[in-house]
């Protein structure tokens, strides 16, 4: 390729913060897909996940398209996703890396992906990192003036009132102050998601590897017939947690029998039980990964991001409700939040 910039390279990150940054700053919704950096040279498309794995034979669509602009040469960063009727389709999008070049045709014409691109890191024999995220956008507006869909350019705003108005209907909005230079690997960008909690069923925990301490618990809410759903876990406890939940819930291990997982859970497995923290899928005849407790202690959790009625990541600790009925810890608690379409 000849480019100014090539894979492989790592883009930029963002710290998480609870508050939106003032003065100087740029704002965009935050996208629910795949990070991508795509590197065009002509019919010669190479695009590449954060952790710079190959990802163009998986999306024809987009390479097509992106061969398409009327630039030939260029690097921008983007996300791809997967949209329907009801928003964002993450399982969606996490079935379309198949490795089957048949089934890959099949799901680019059923489940076709989109490209947002929200940055420019190259254009021609430019390399343009050093330049300010203001003339950056600048370049991008123009490079994706003719772009049709499955191609878009992420909407940004000046104005902190509706990017606080994203941020109350959406996941999240990306803060770039305007004279941001790009910086590969470095979380020099703001992301800022709302703190959203949940009080869930404690209903069983998995143990450490190394030593006979929780390493996560194992969540779960109630439906409207009574059935106990698993809907996530809640990790990252610091060794002195380990040794407290063990006290607390020690004396609530159960056996299998009678219990409300009794007969499995998430039986329909899903794309997303693949994800490092994601409610897993357990049935009887599997060994026991997991030990059962009493369905008896309620926990406050916090969370980000849902697919469905599970959480995407391990939920965060924060406190026991022990003034909590369990049986009050219902699916409609979980906190819906809309998609931004796409621009």
């Amino acid at each position: 390729m000849a480019l100014a910039v090539t894979p492989p390279q790592r883009p930029m990150l963002a710290r998480l913060e609870r508050e939106l940054p003032r003065d100087g700053y740029l704002y965009e919704p935050k996208w629910d897909g795949f990070r991508c950096l795509a590197f065009c040279d002509g019919s010669d498309v190479d695009l590449r996940s954060r952790h710079d794995r190959p990802l163009a034979r998986y999306f024809p669509e987009l390479a097509e398209a992106l061969a398409a602009l009327p630039r030939e040469r260029f690097a921008v960063d983007g996300e791809i996703v997967v949209a329907n009727d009801a928003g964002f389709d993450f399982a969606a999008l996490m079935a379309r890396l198949h490795p089957a070049a048949s089934r890959v045709q099949r799901l680019s014409r059923e489940t076709p992906a989109a490209f947002i691109a929200f940055d420019v890191l190259a254009l021609d024999e430019n390399d343009l990192r050093a330049r300010s995220f203001a003339d950056r956008r600048r370049v991008l507006e123009e490079l994706f003036d003719s772009a049709a869909p499955p191609l878009h350019l992420t909407p940004t705003t000046a104005d902190a009132a509706i990017a606080a108005s994203w941020l109350e209907r959406f996941e999240g909005v990306v803060a770039k102050h305007e004279q941001l230079a790009y910086q590969p690997g470095k979380r020099a960008m703001v992301k800022v998601k709302r703190d959203r909690t949940v009080d869930c069923v404690v209903g069983g925990l998995r143990w450490l590897a190394d030593r006979p301490l929780p390493s996560s618990l194992l969540l779960g809410l109630y439906d409207g017939a009574g059935a106990l759903h698993h809907v996530g876990v809640a990790a990252s406890f610091a060794e002195p947690q380990r040794h407290e939940l063990l006290r607390e819930l020690g004396p609530l291990i159960t056996p299998l029998a009678g219990h409300p997982w009794e007969h499995g859970f998430l039986l329909s497995g899903g794309p997303t039980g693949r994800l490092k923290g994601a409610a897993g899928r357990w049935t009887p005849e599997m060994d026991m990964e997991w030990t059962p407790l009493e369905p008896v202690r309620v926990a406050e959790v916090g969370y980000d991001q849902l697919d469905g009625d599970r959480f995407r990541h391990p939920a965060r600790f924060r406190r026991w409700r022990p003034d909590r009925d369990p049986r009050s810890c219902t699916l409609d608690q979980l906190e819906s939040t809309d998609s931004p379409p796409l621009p």
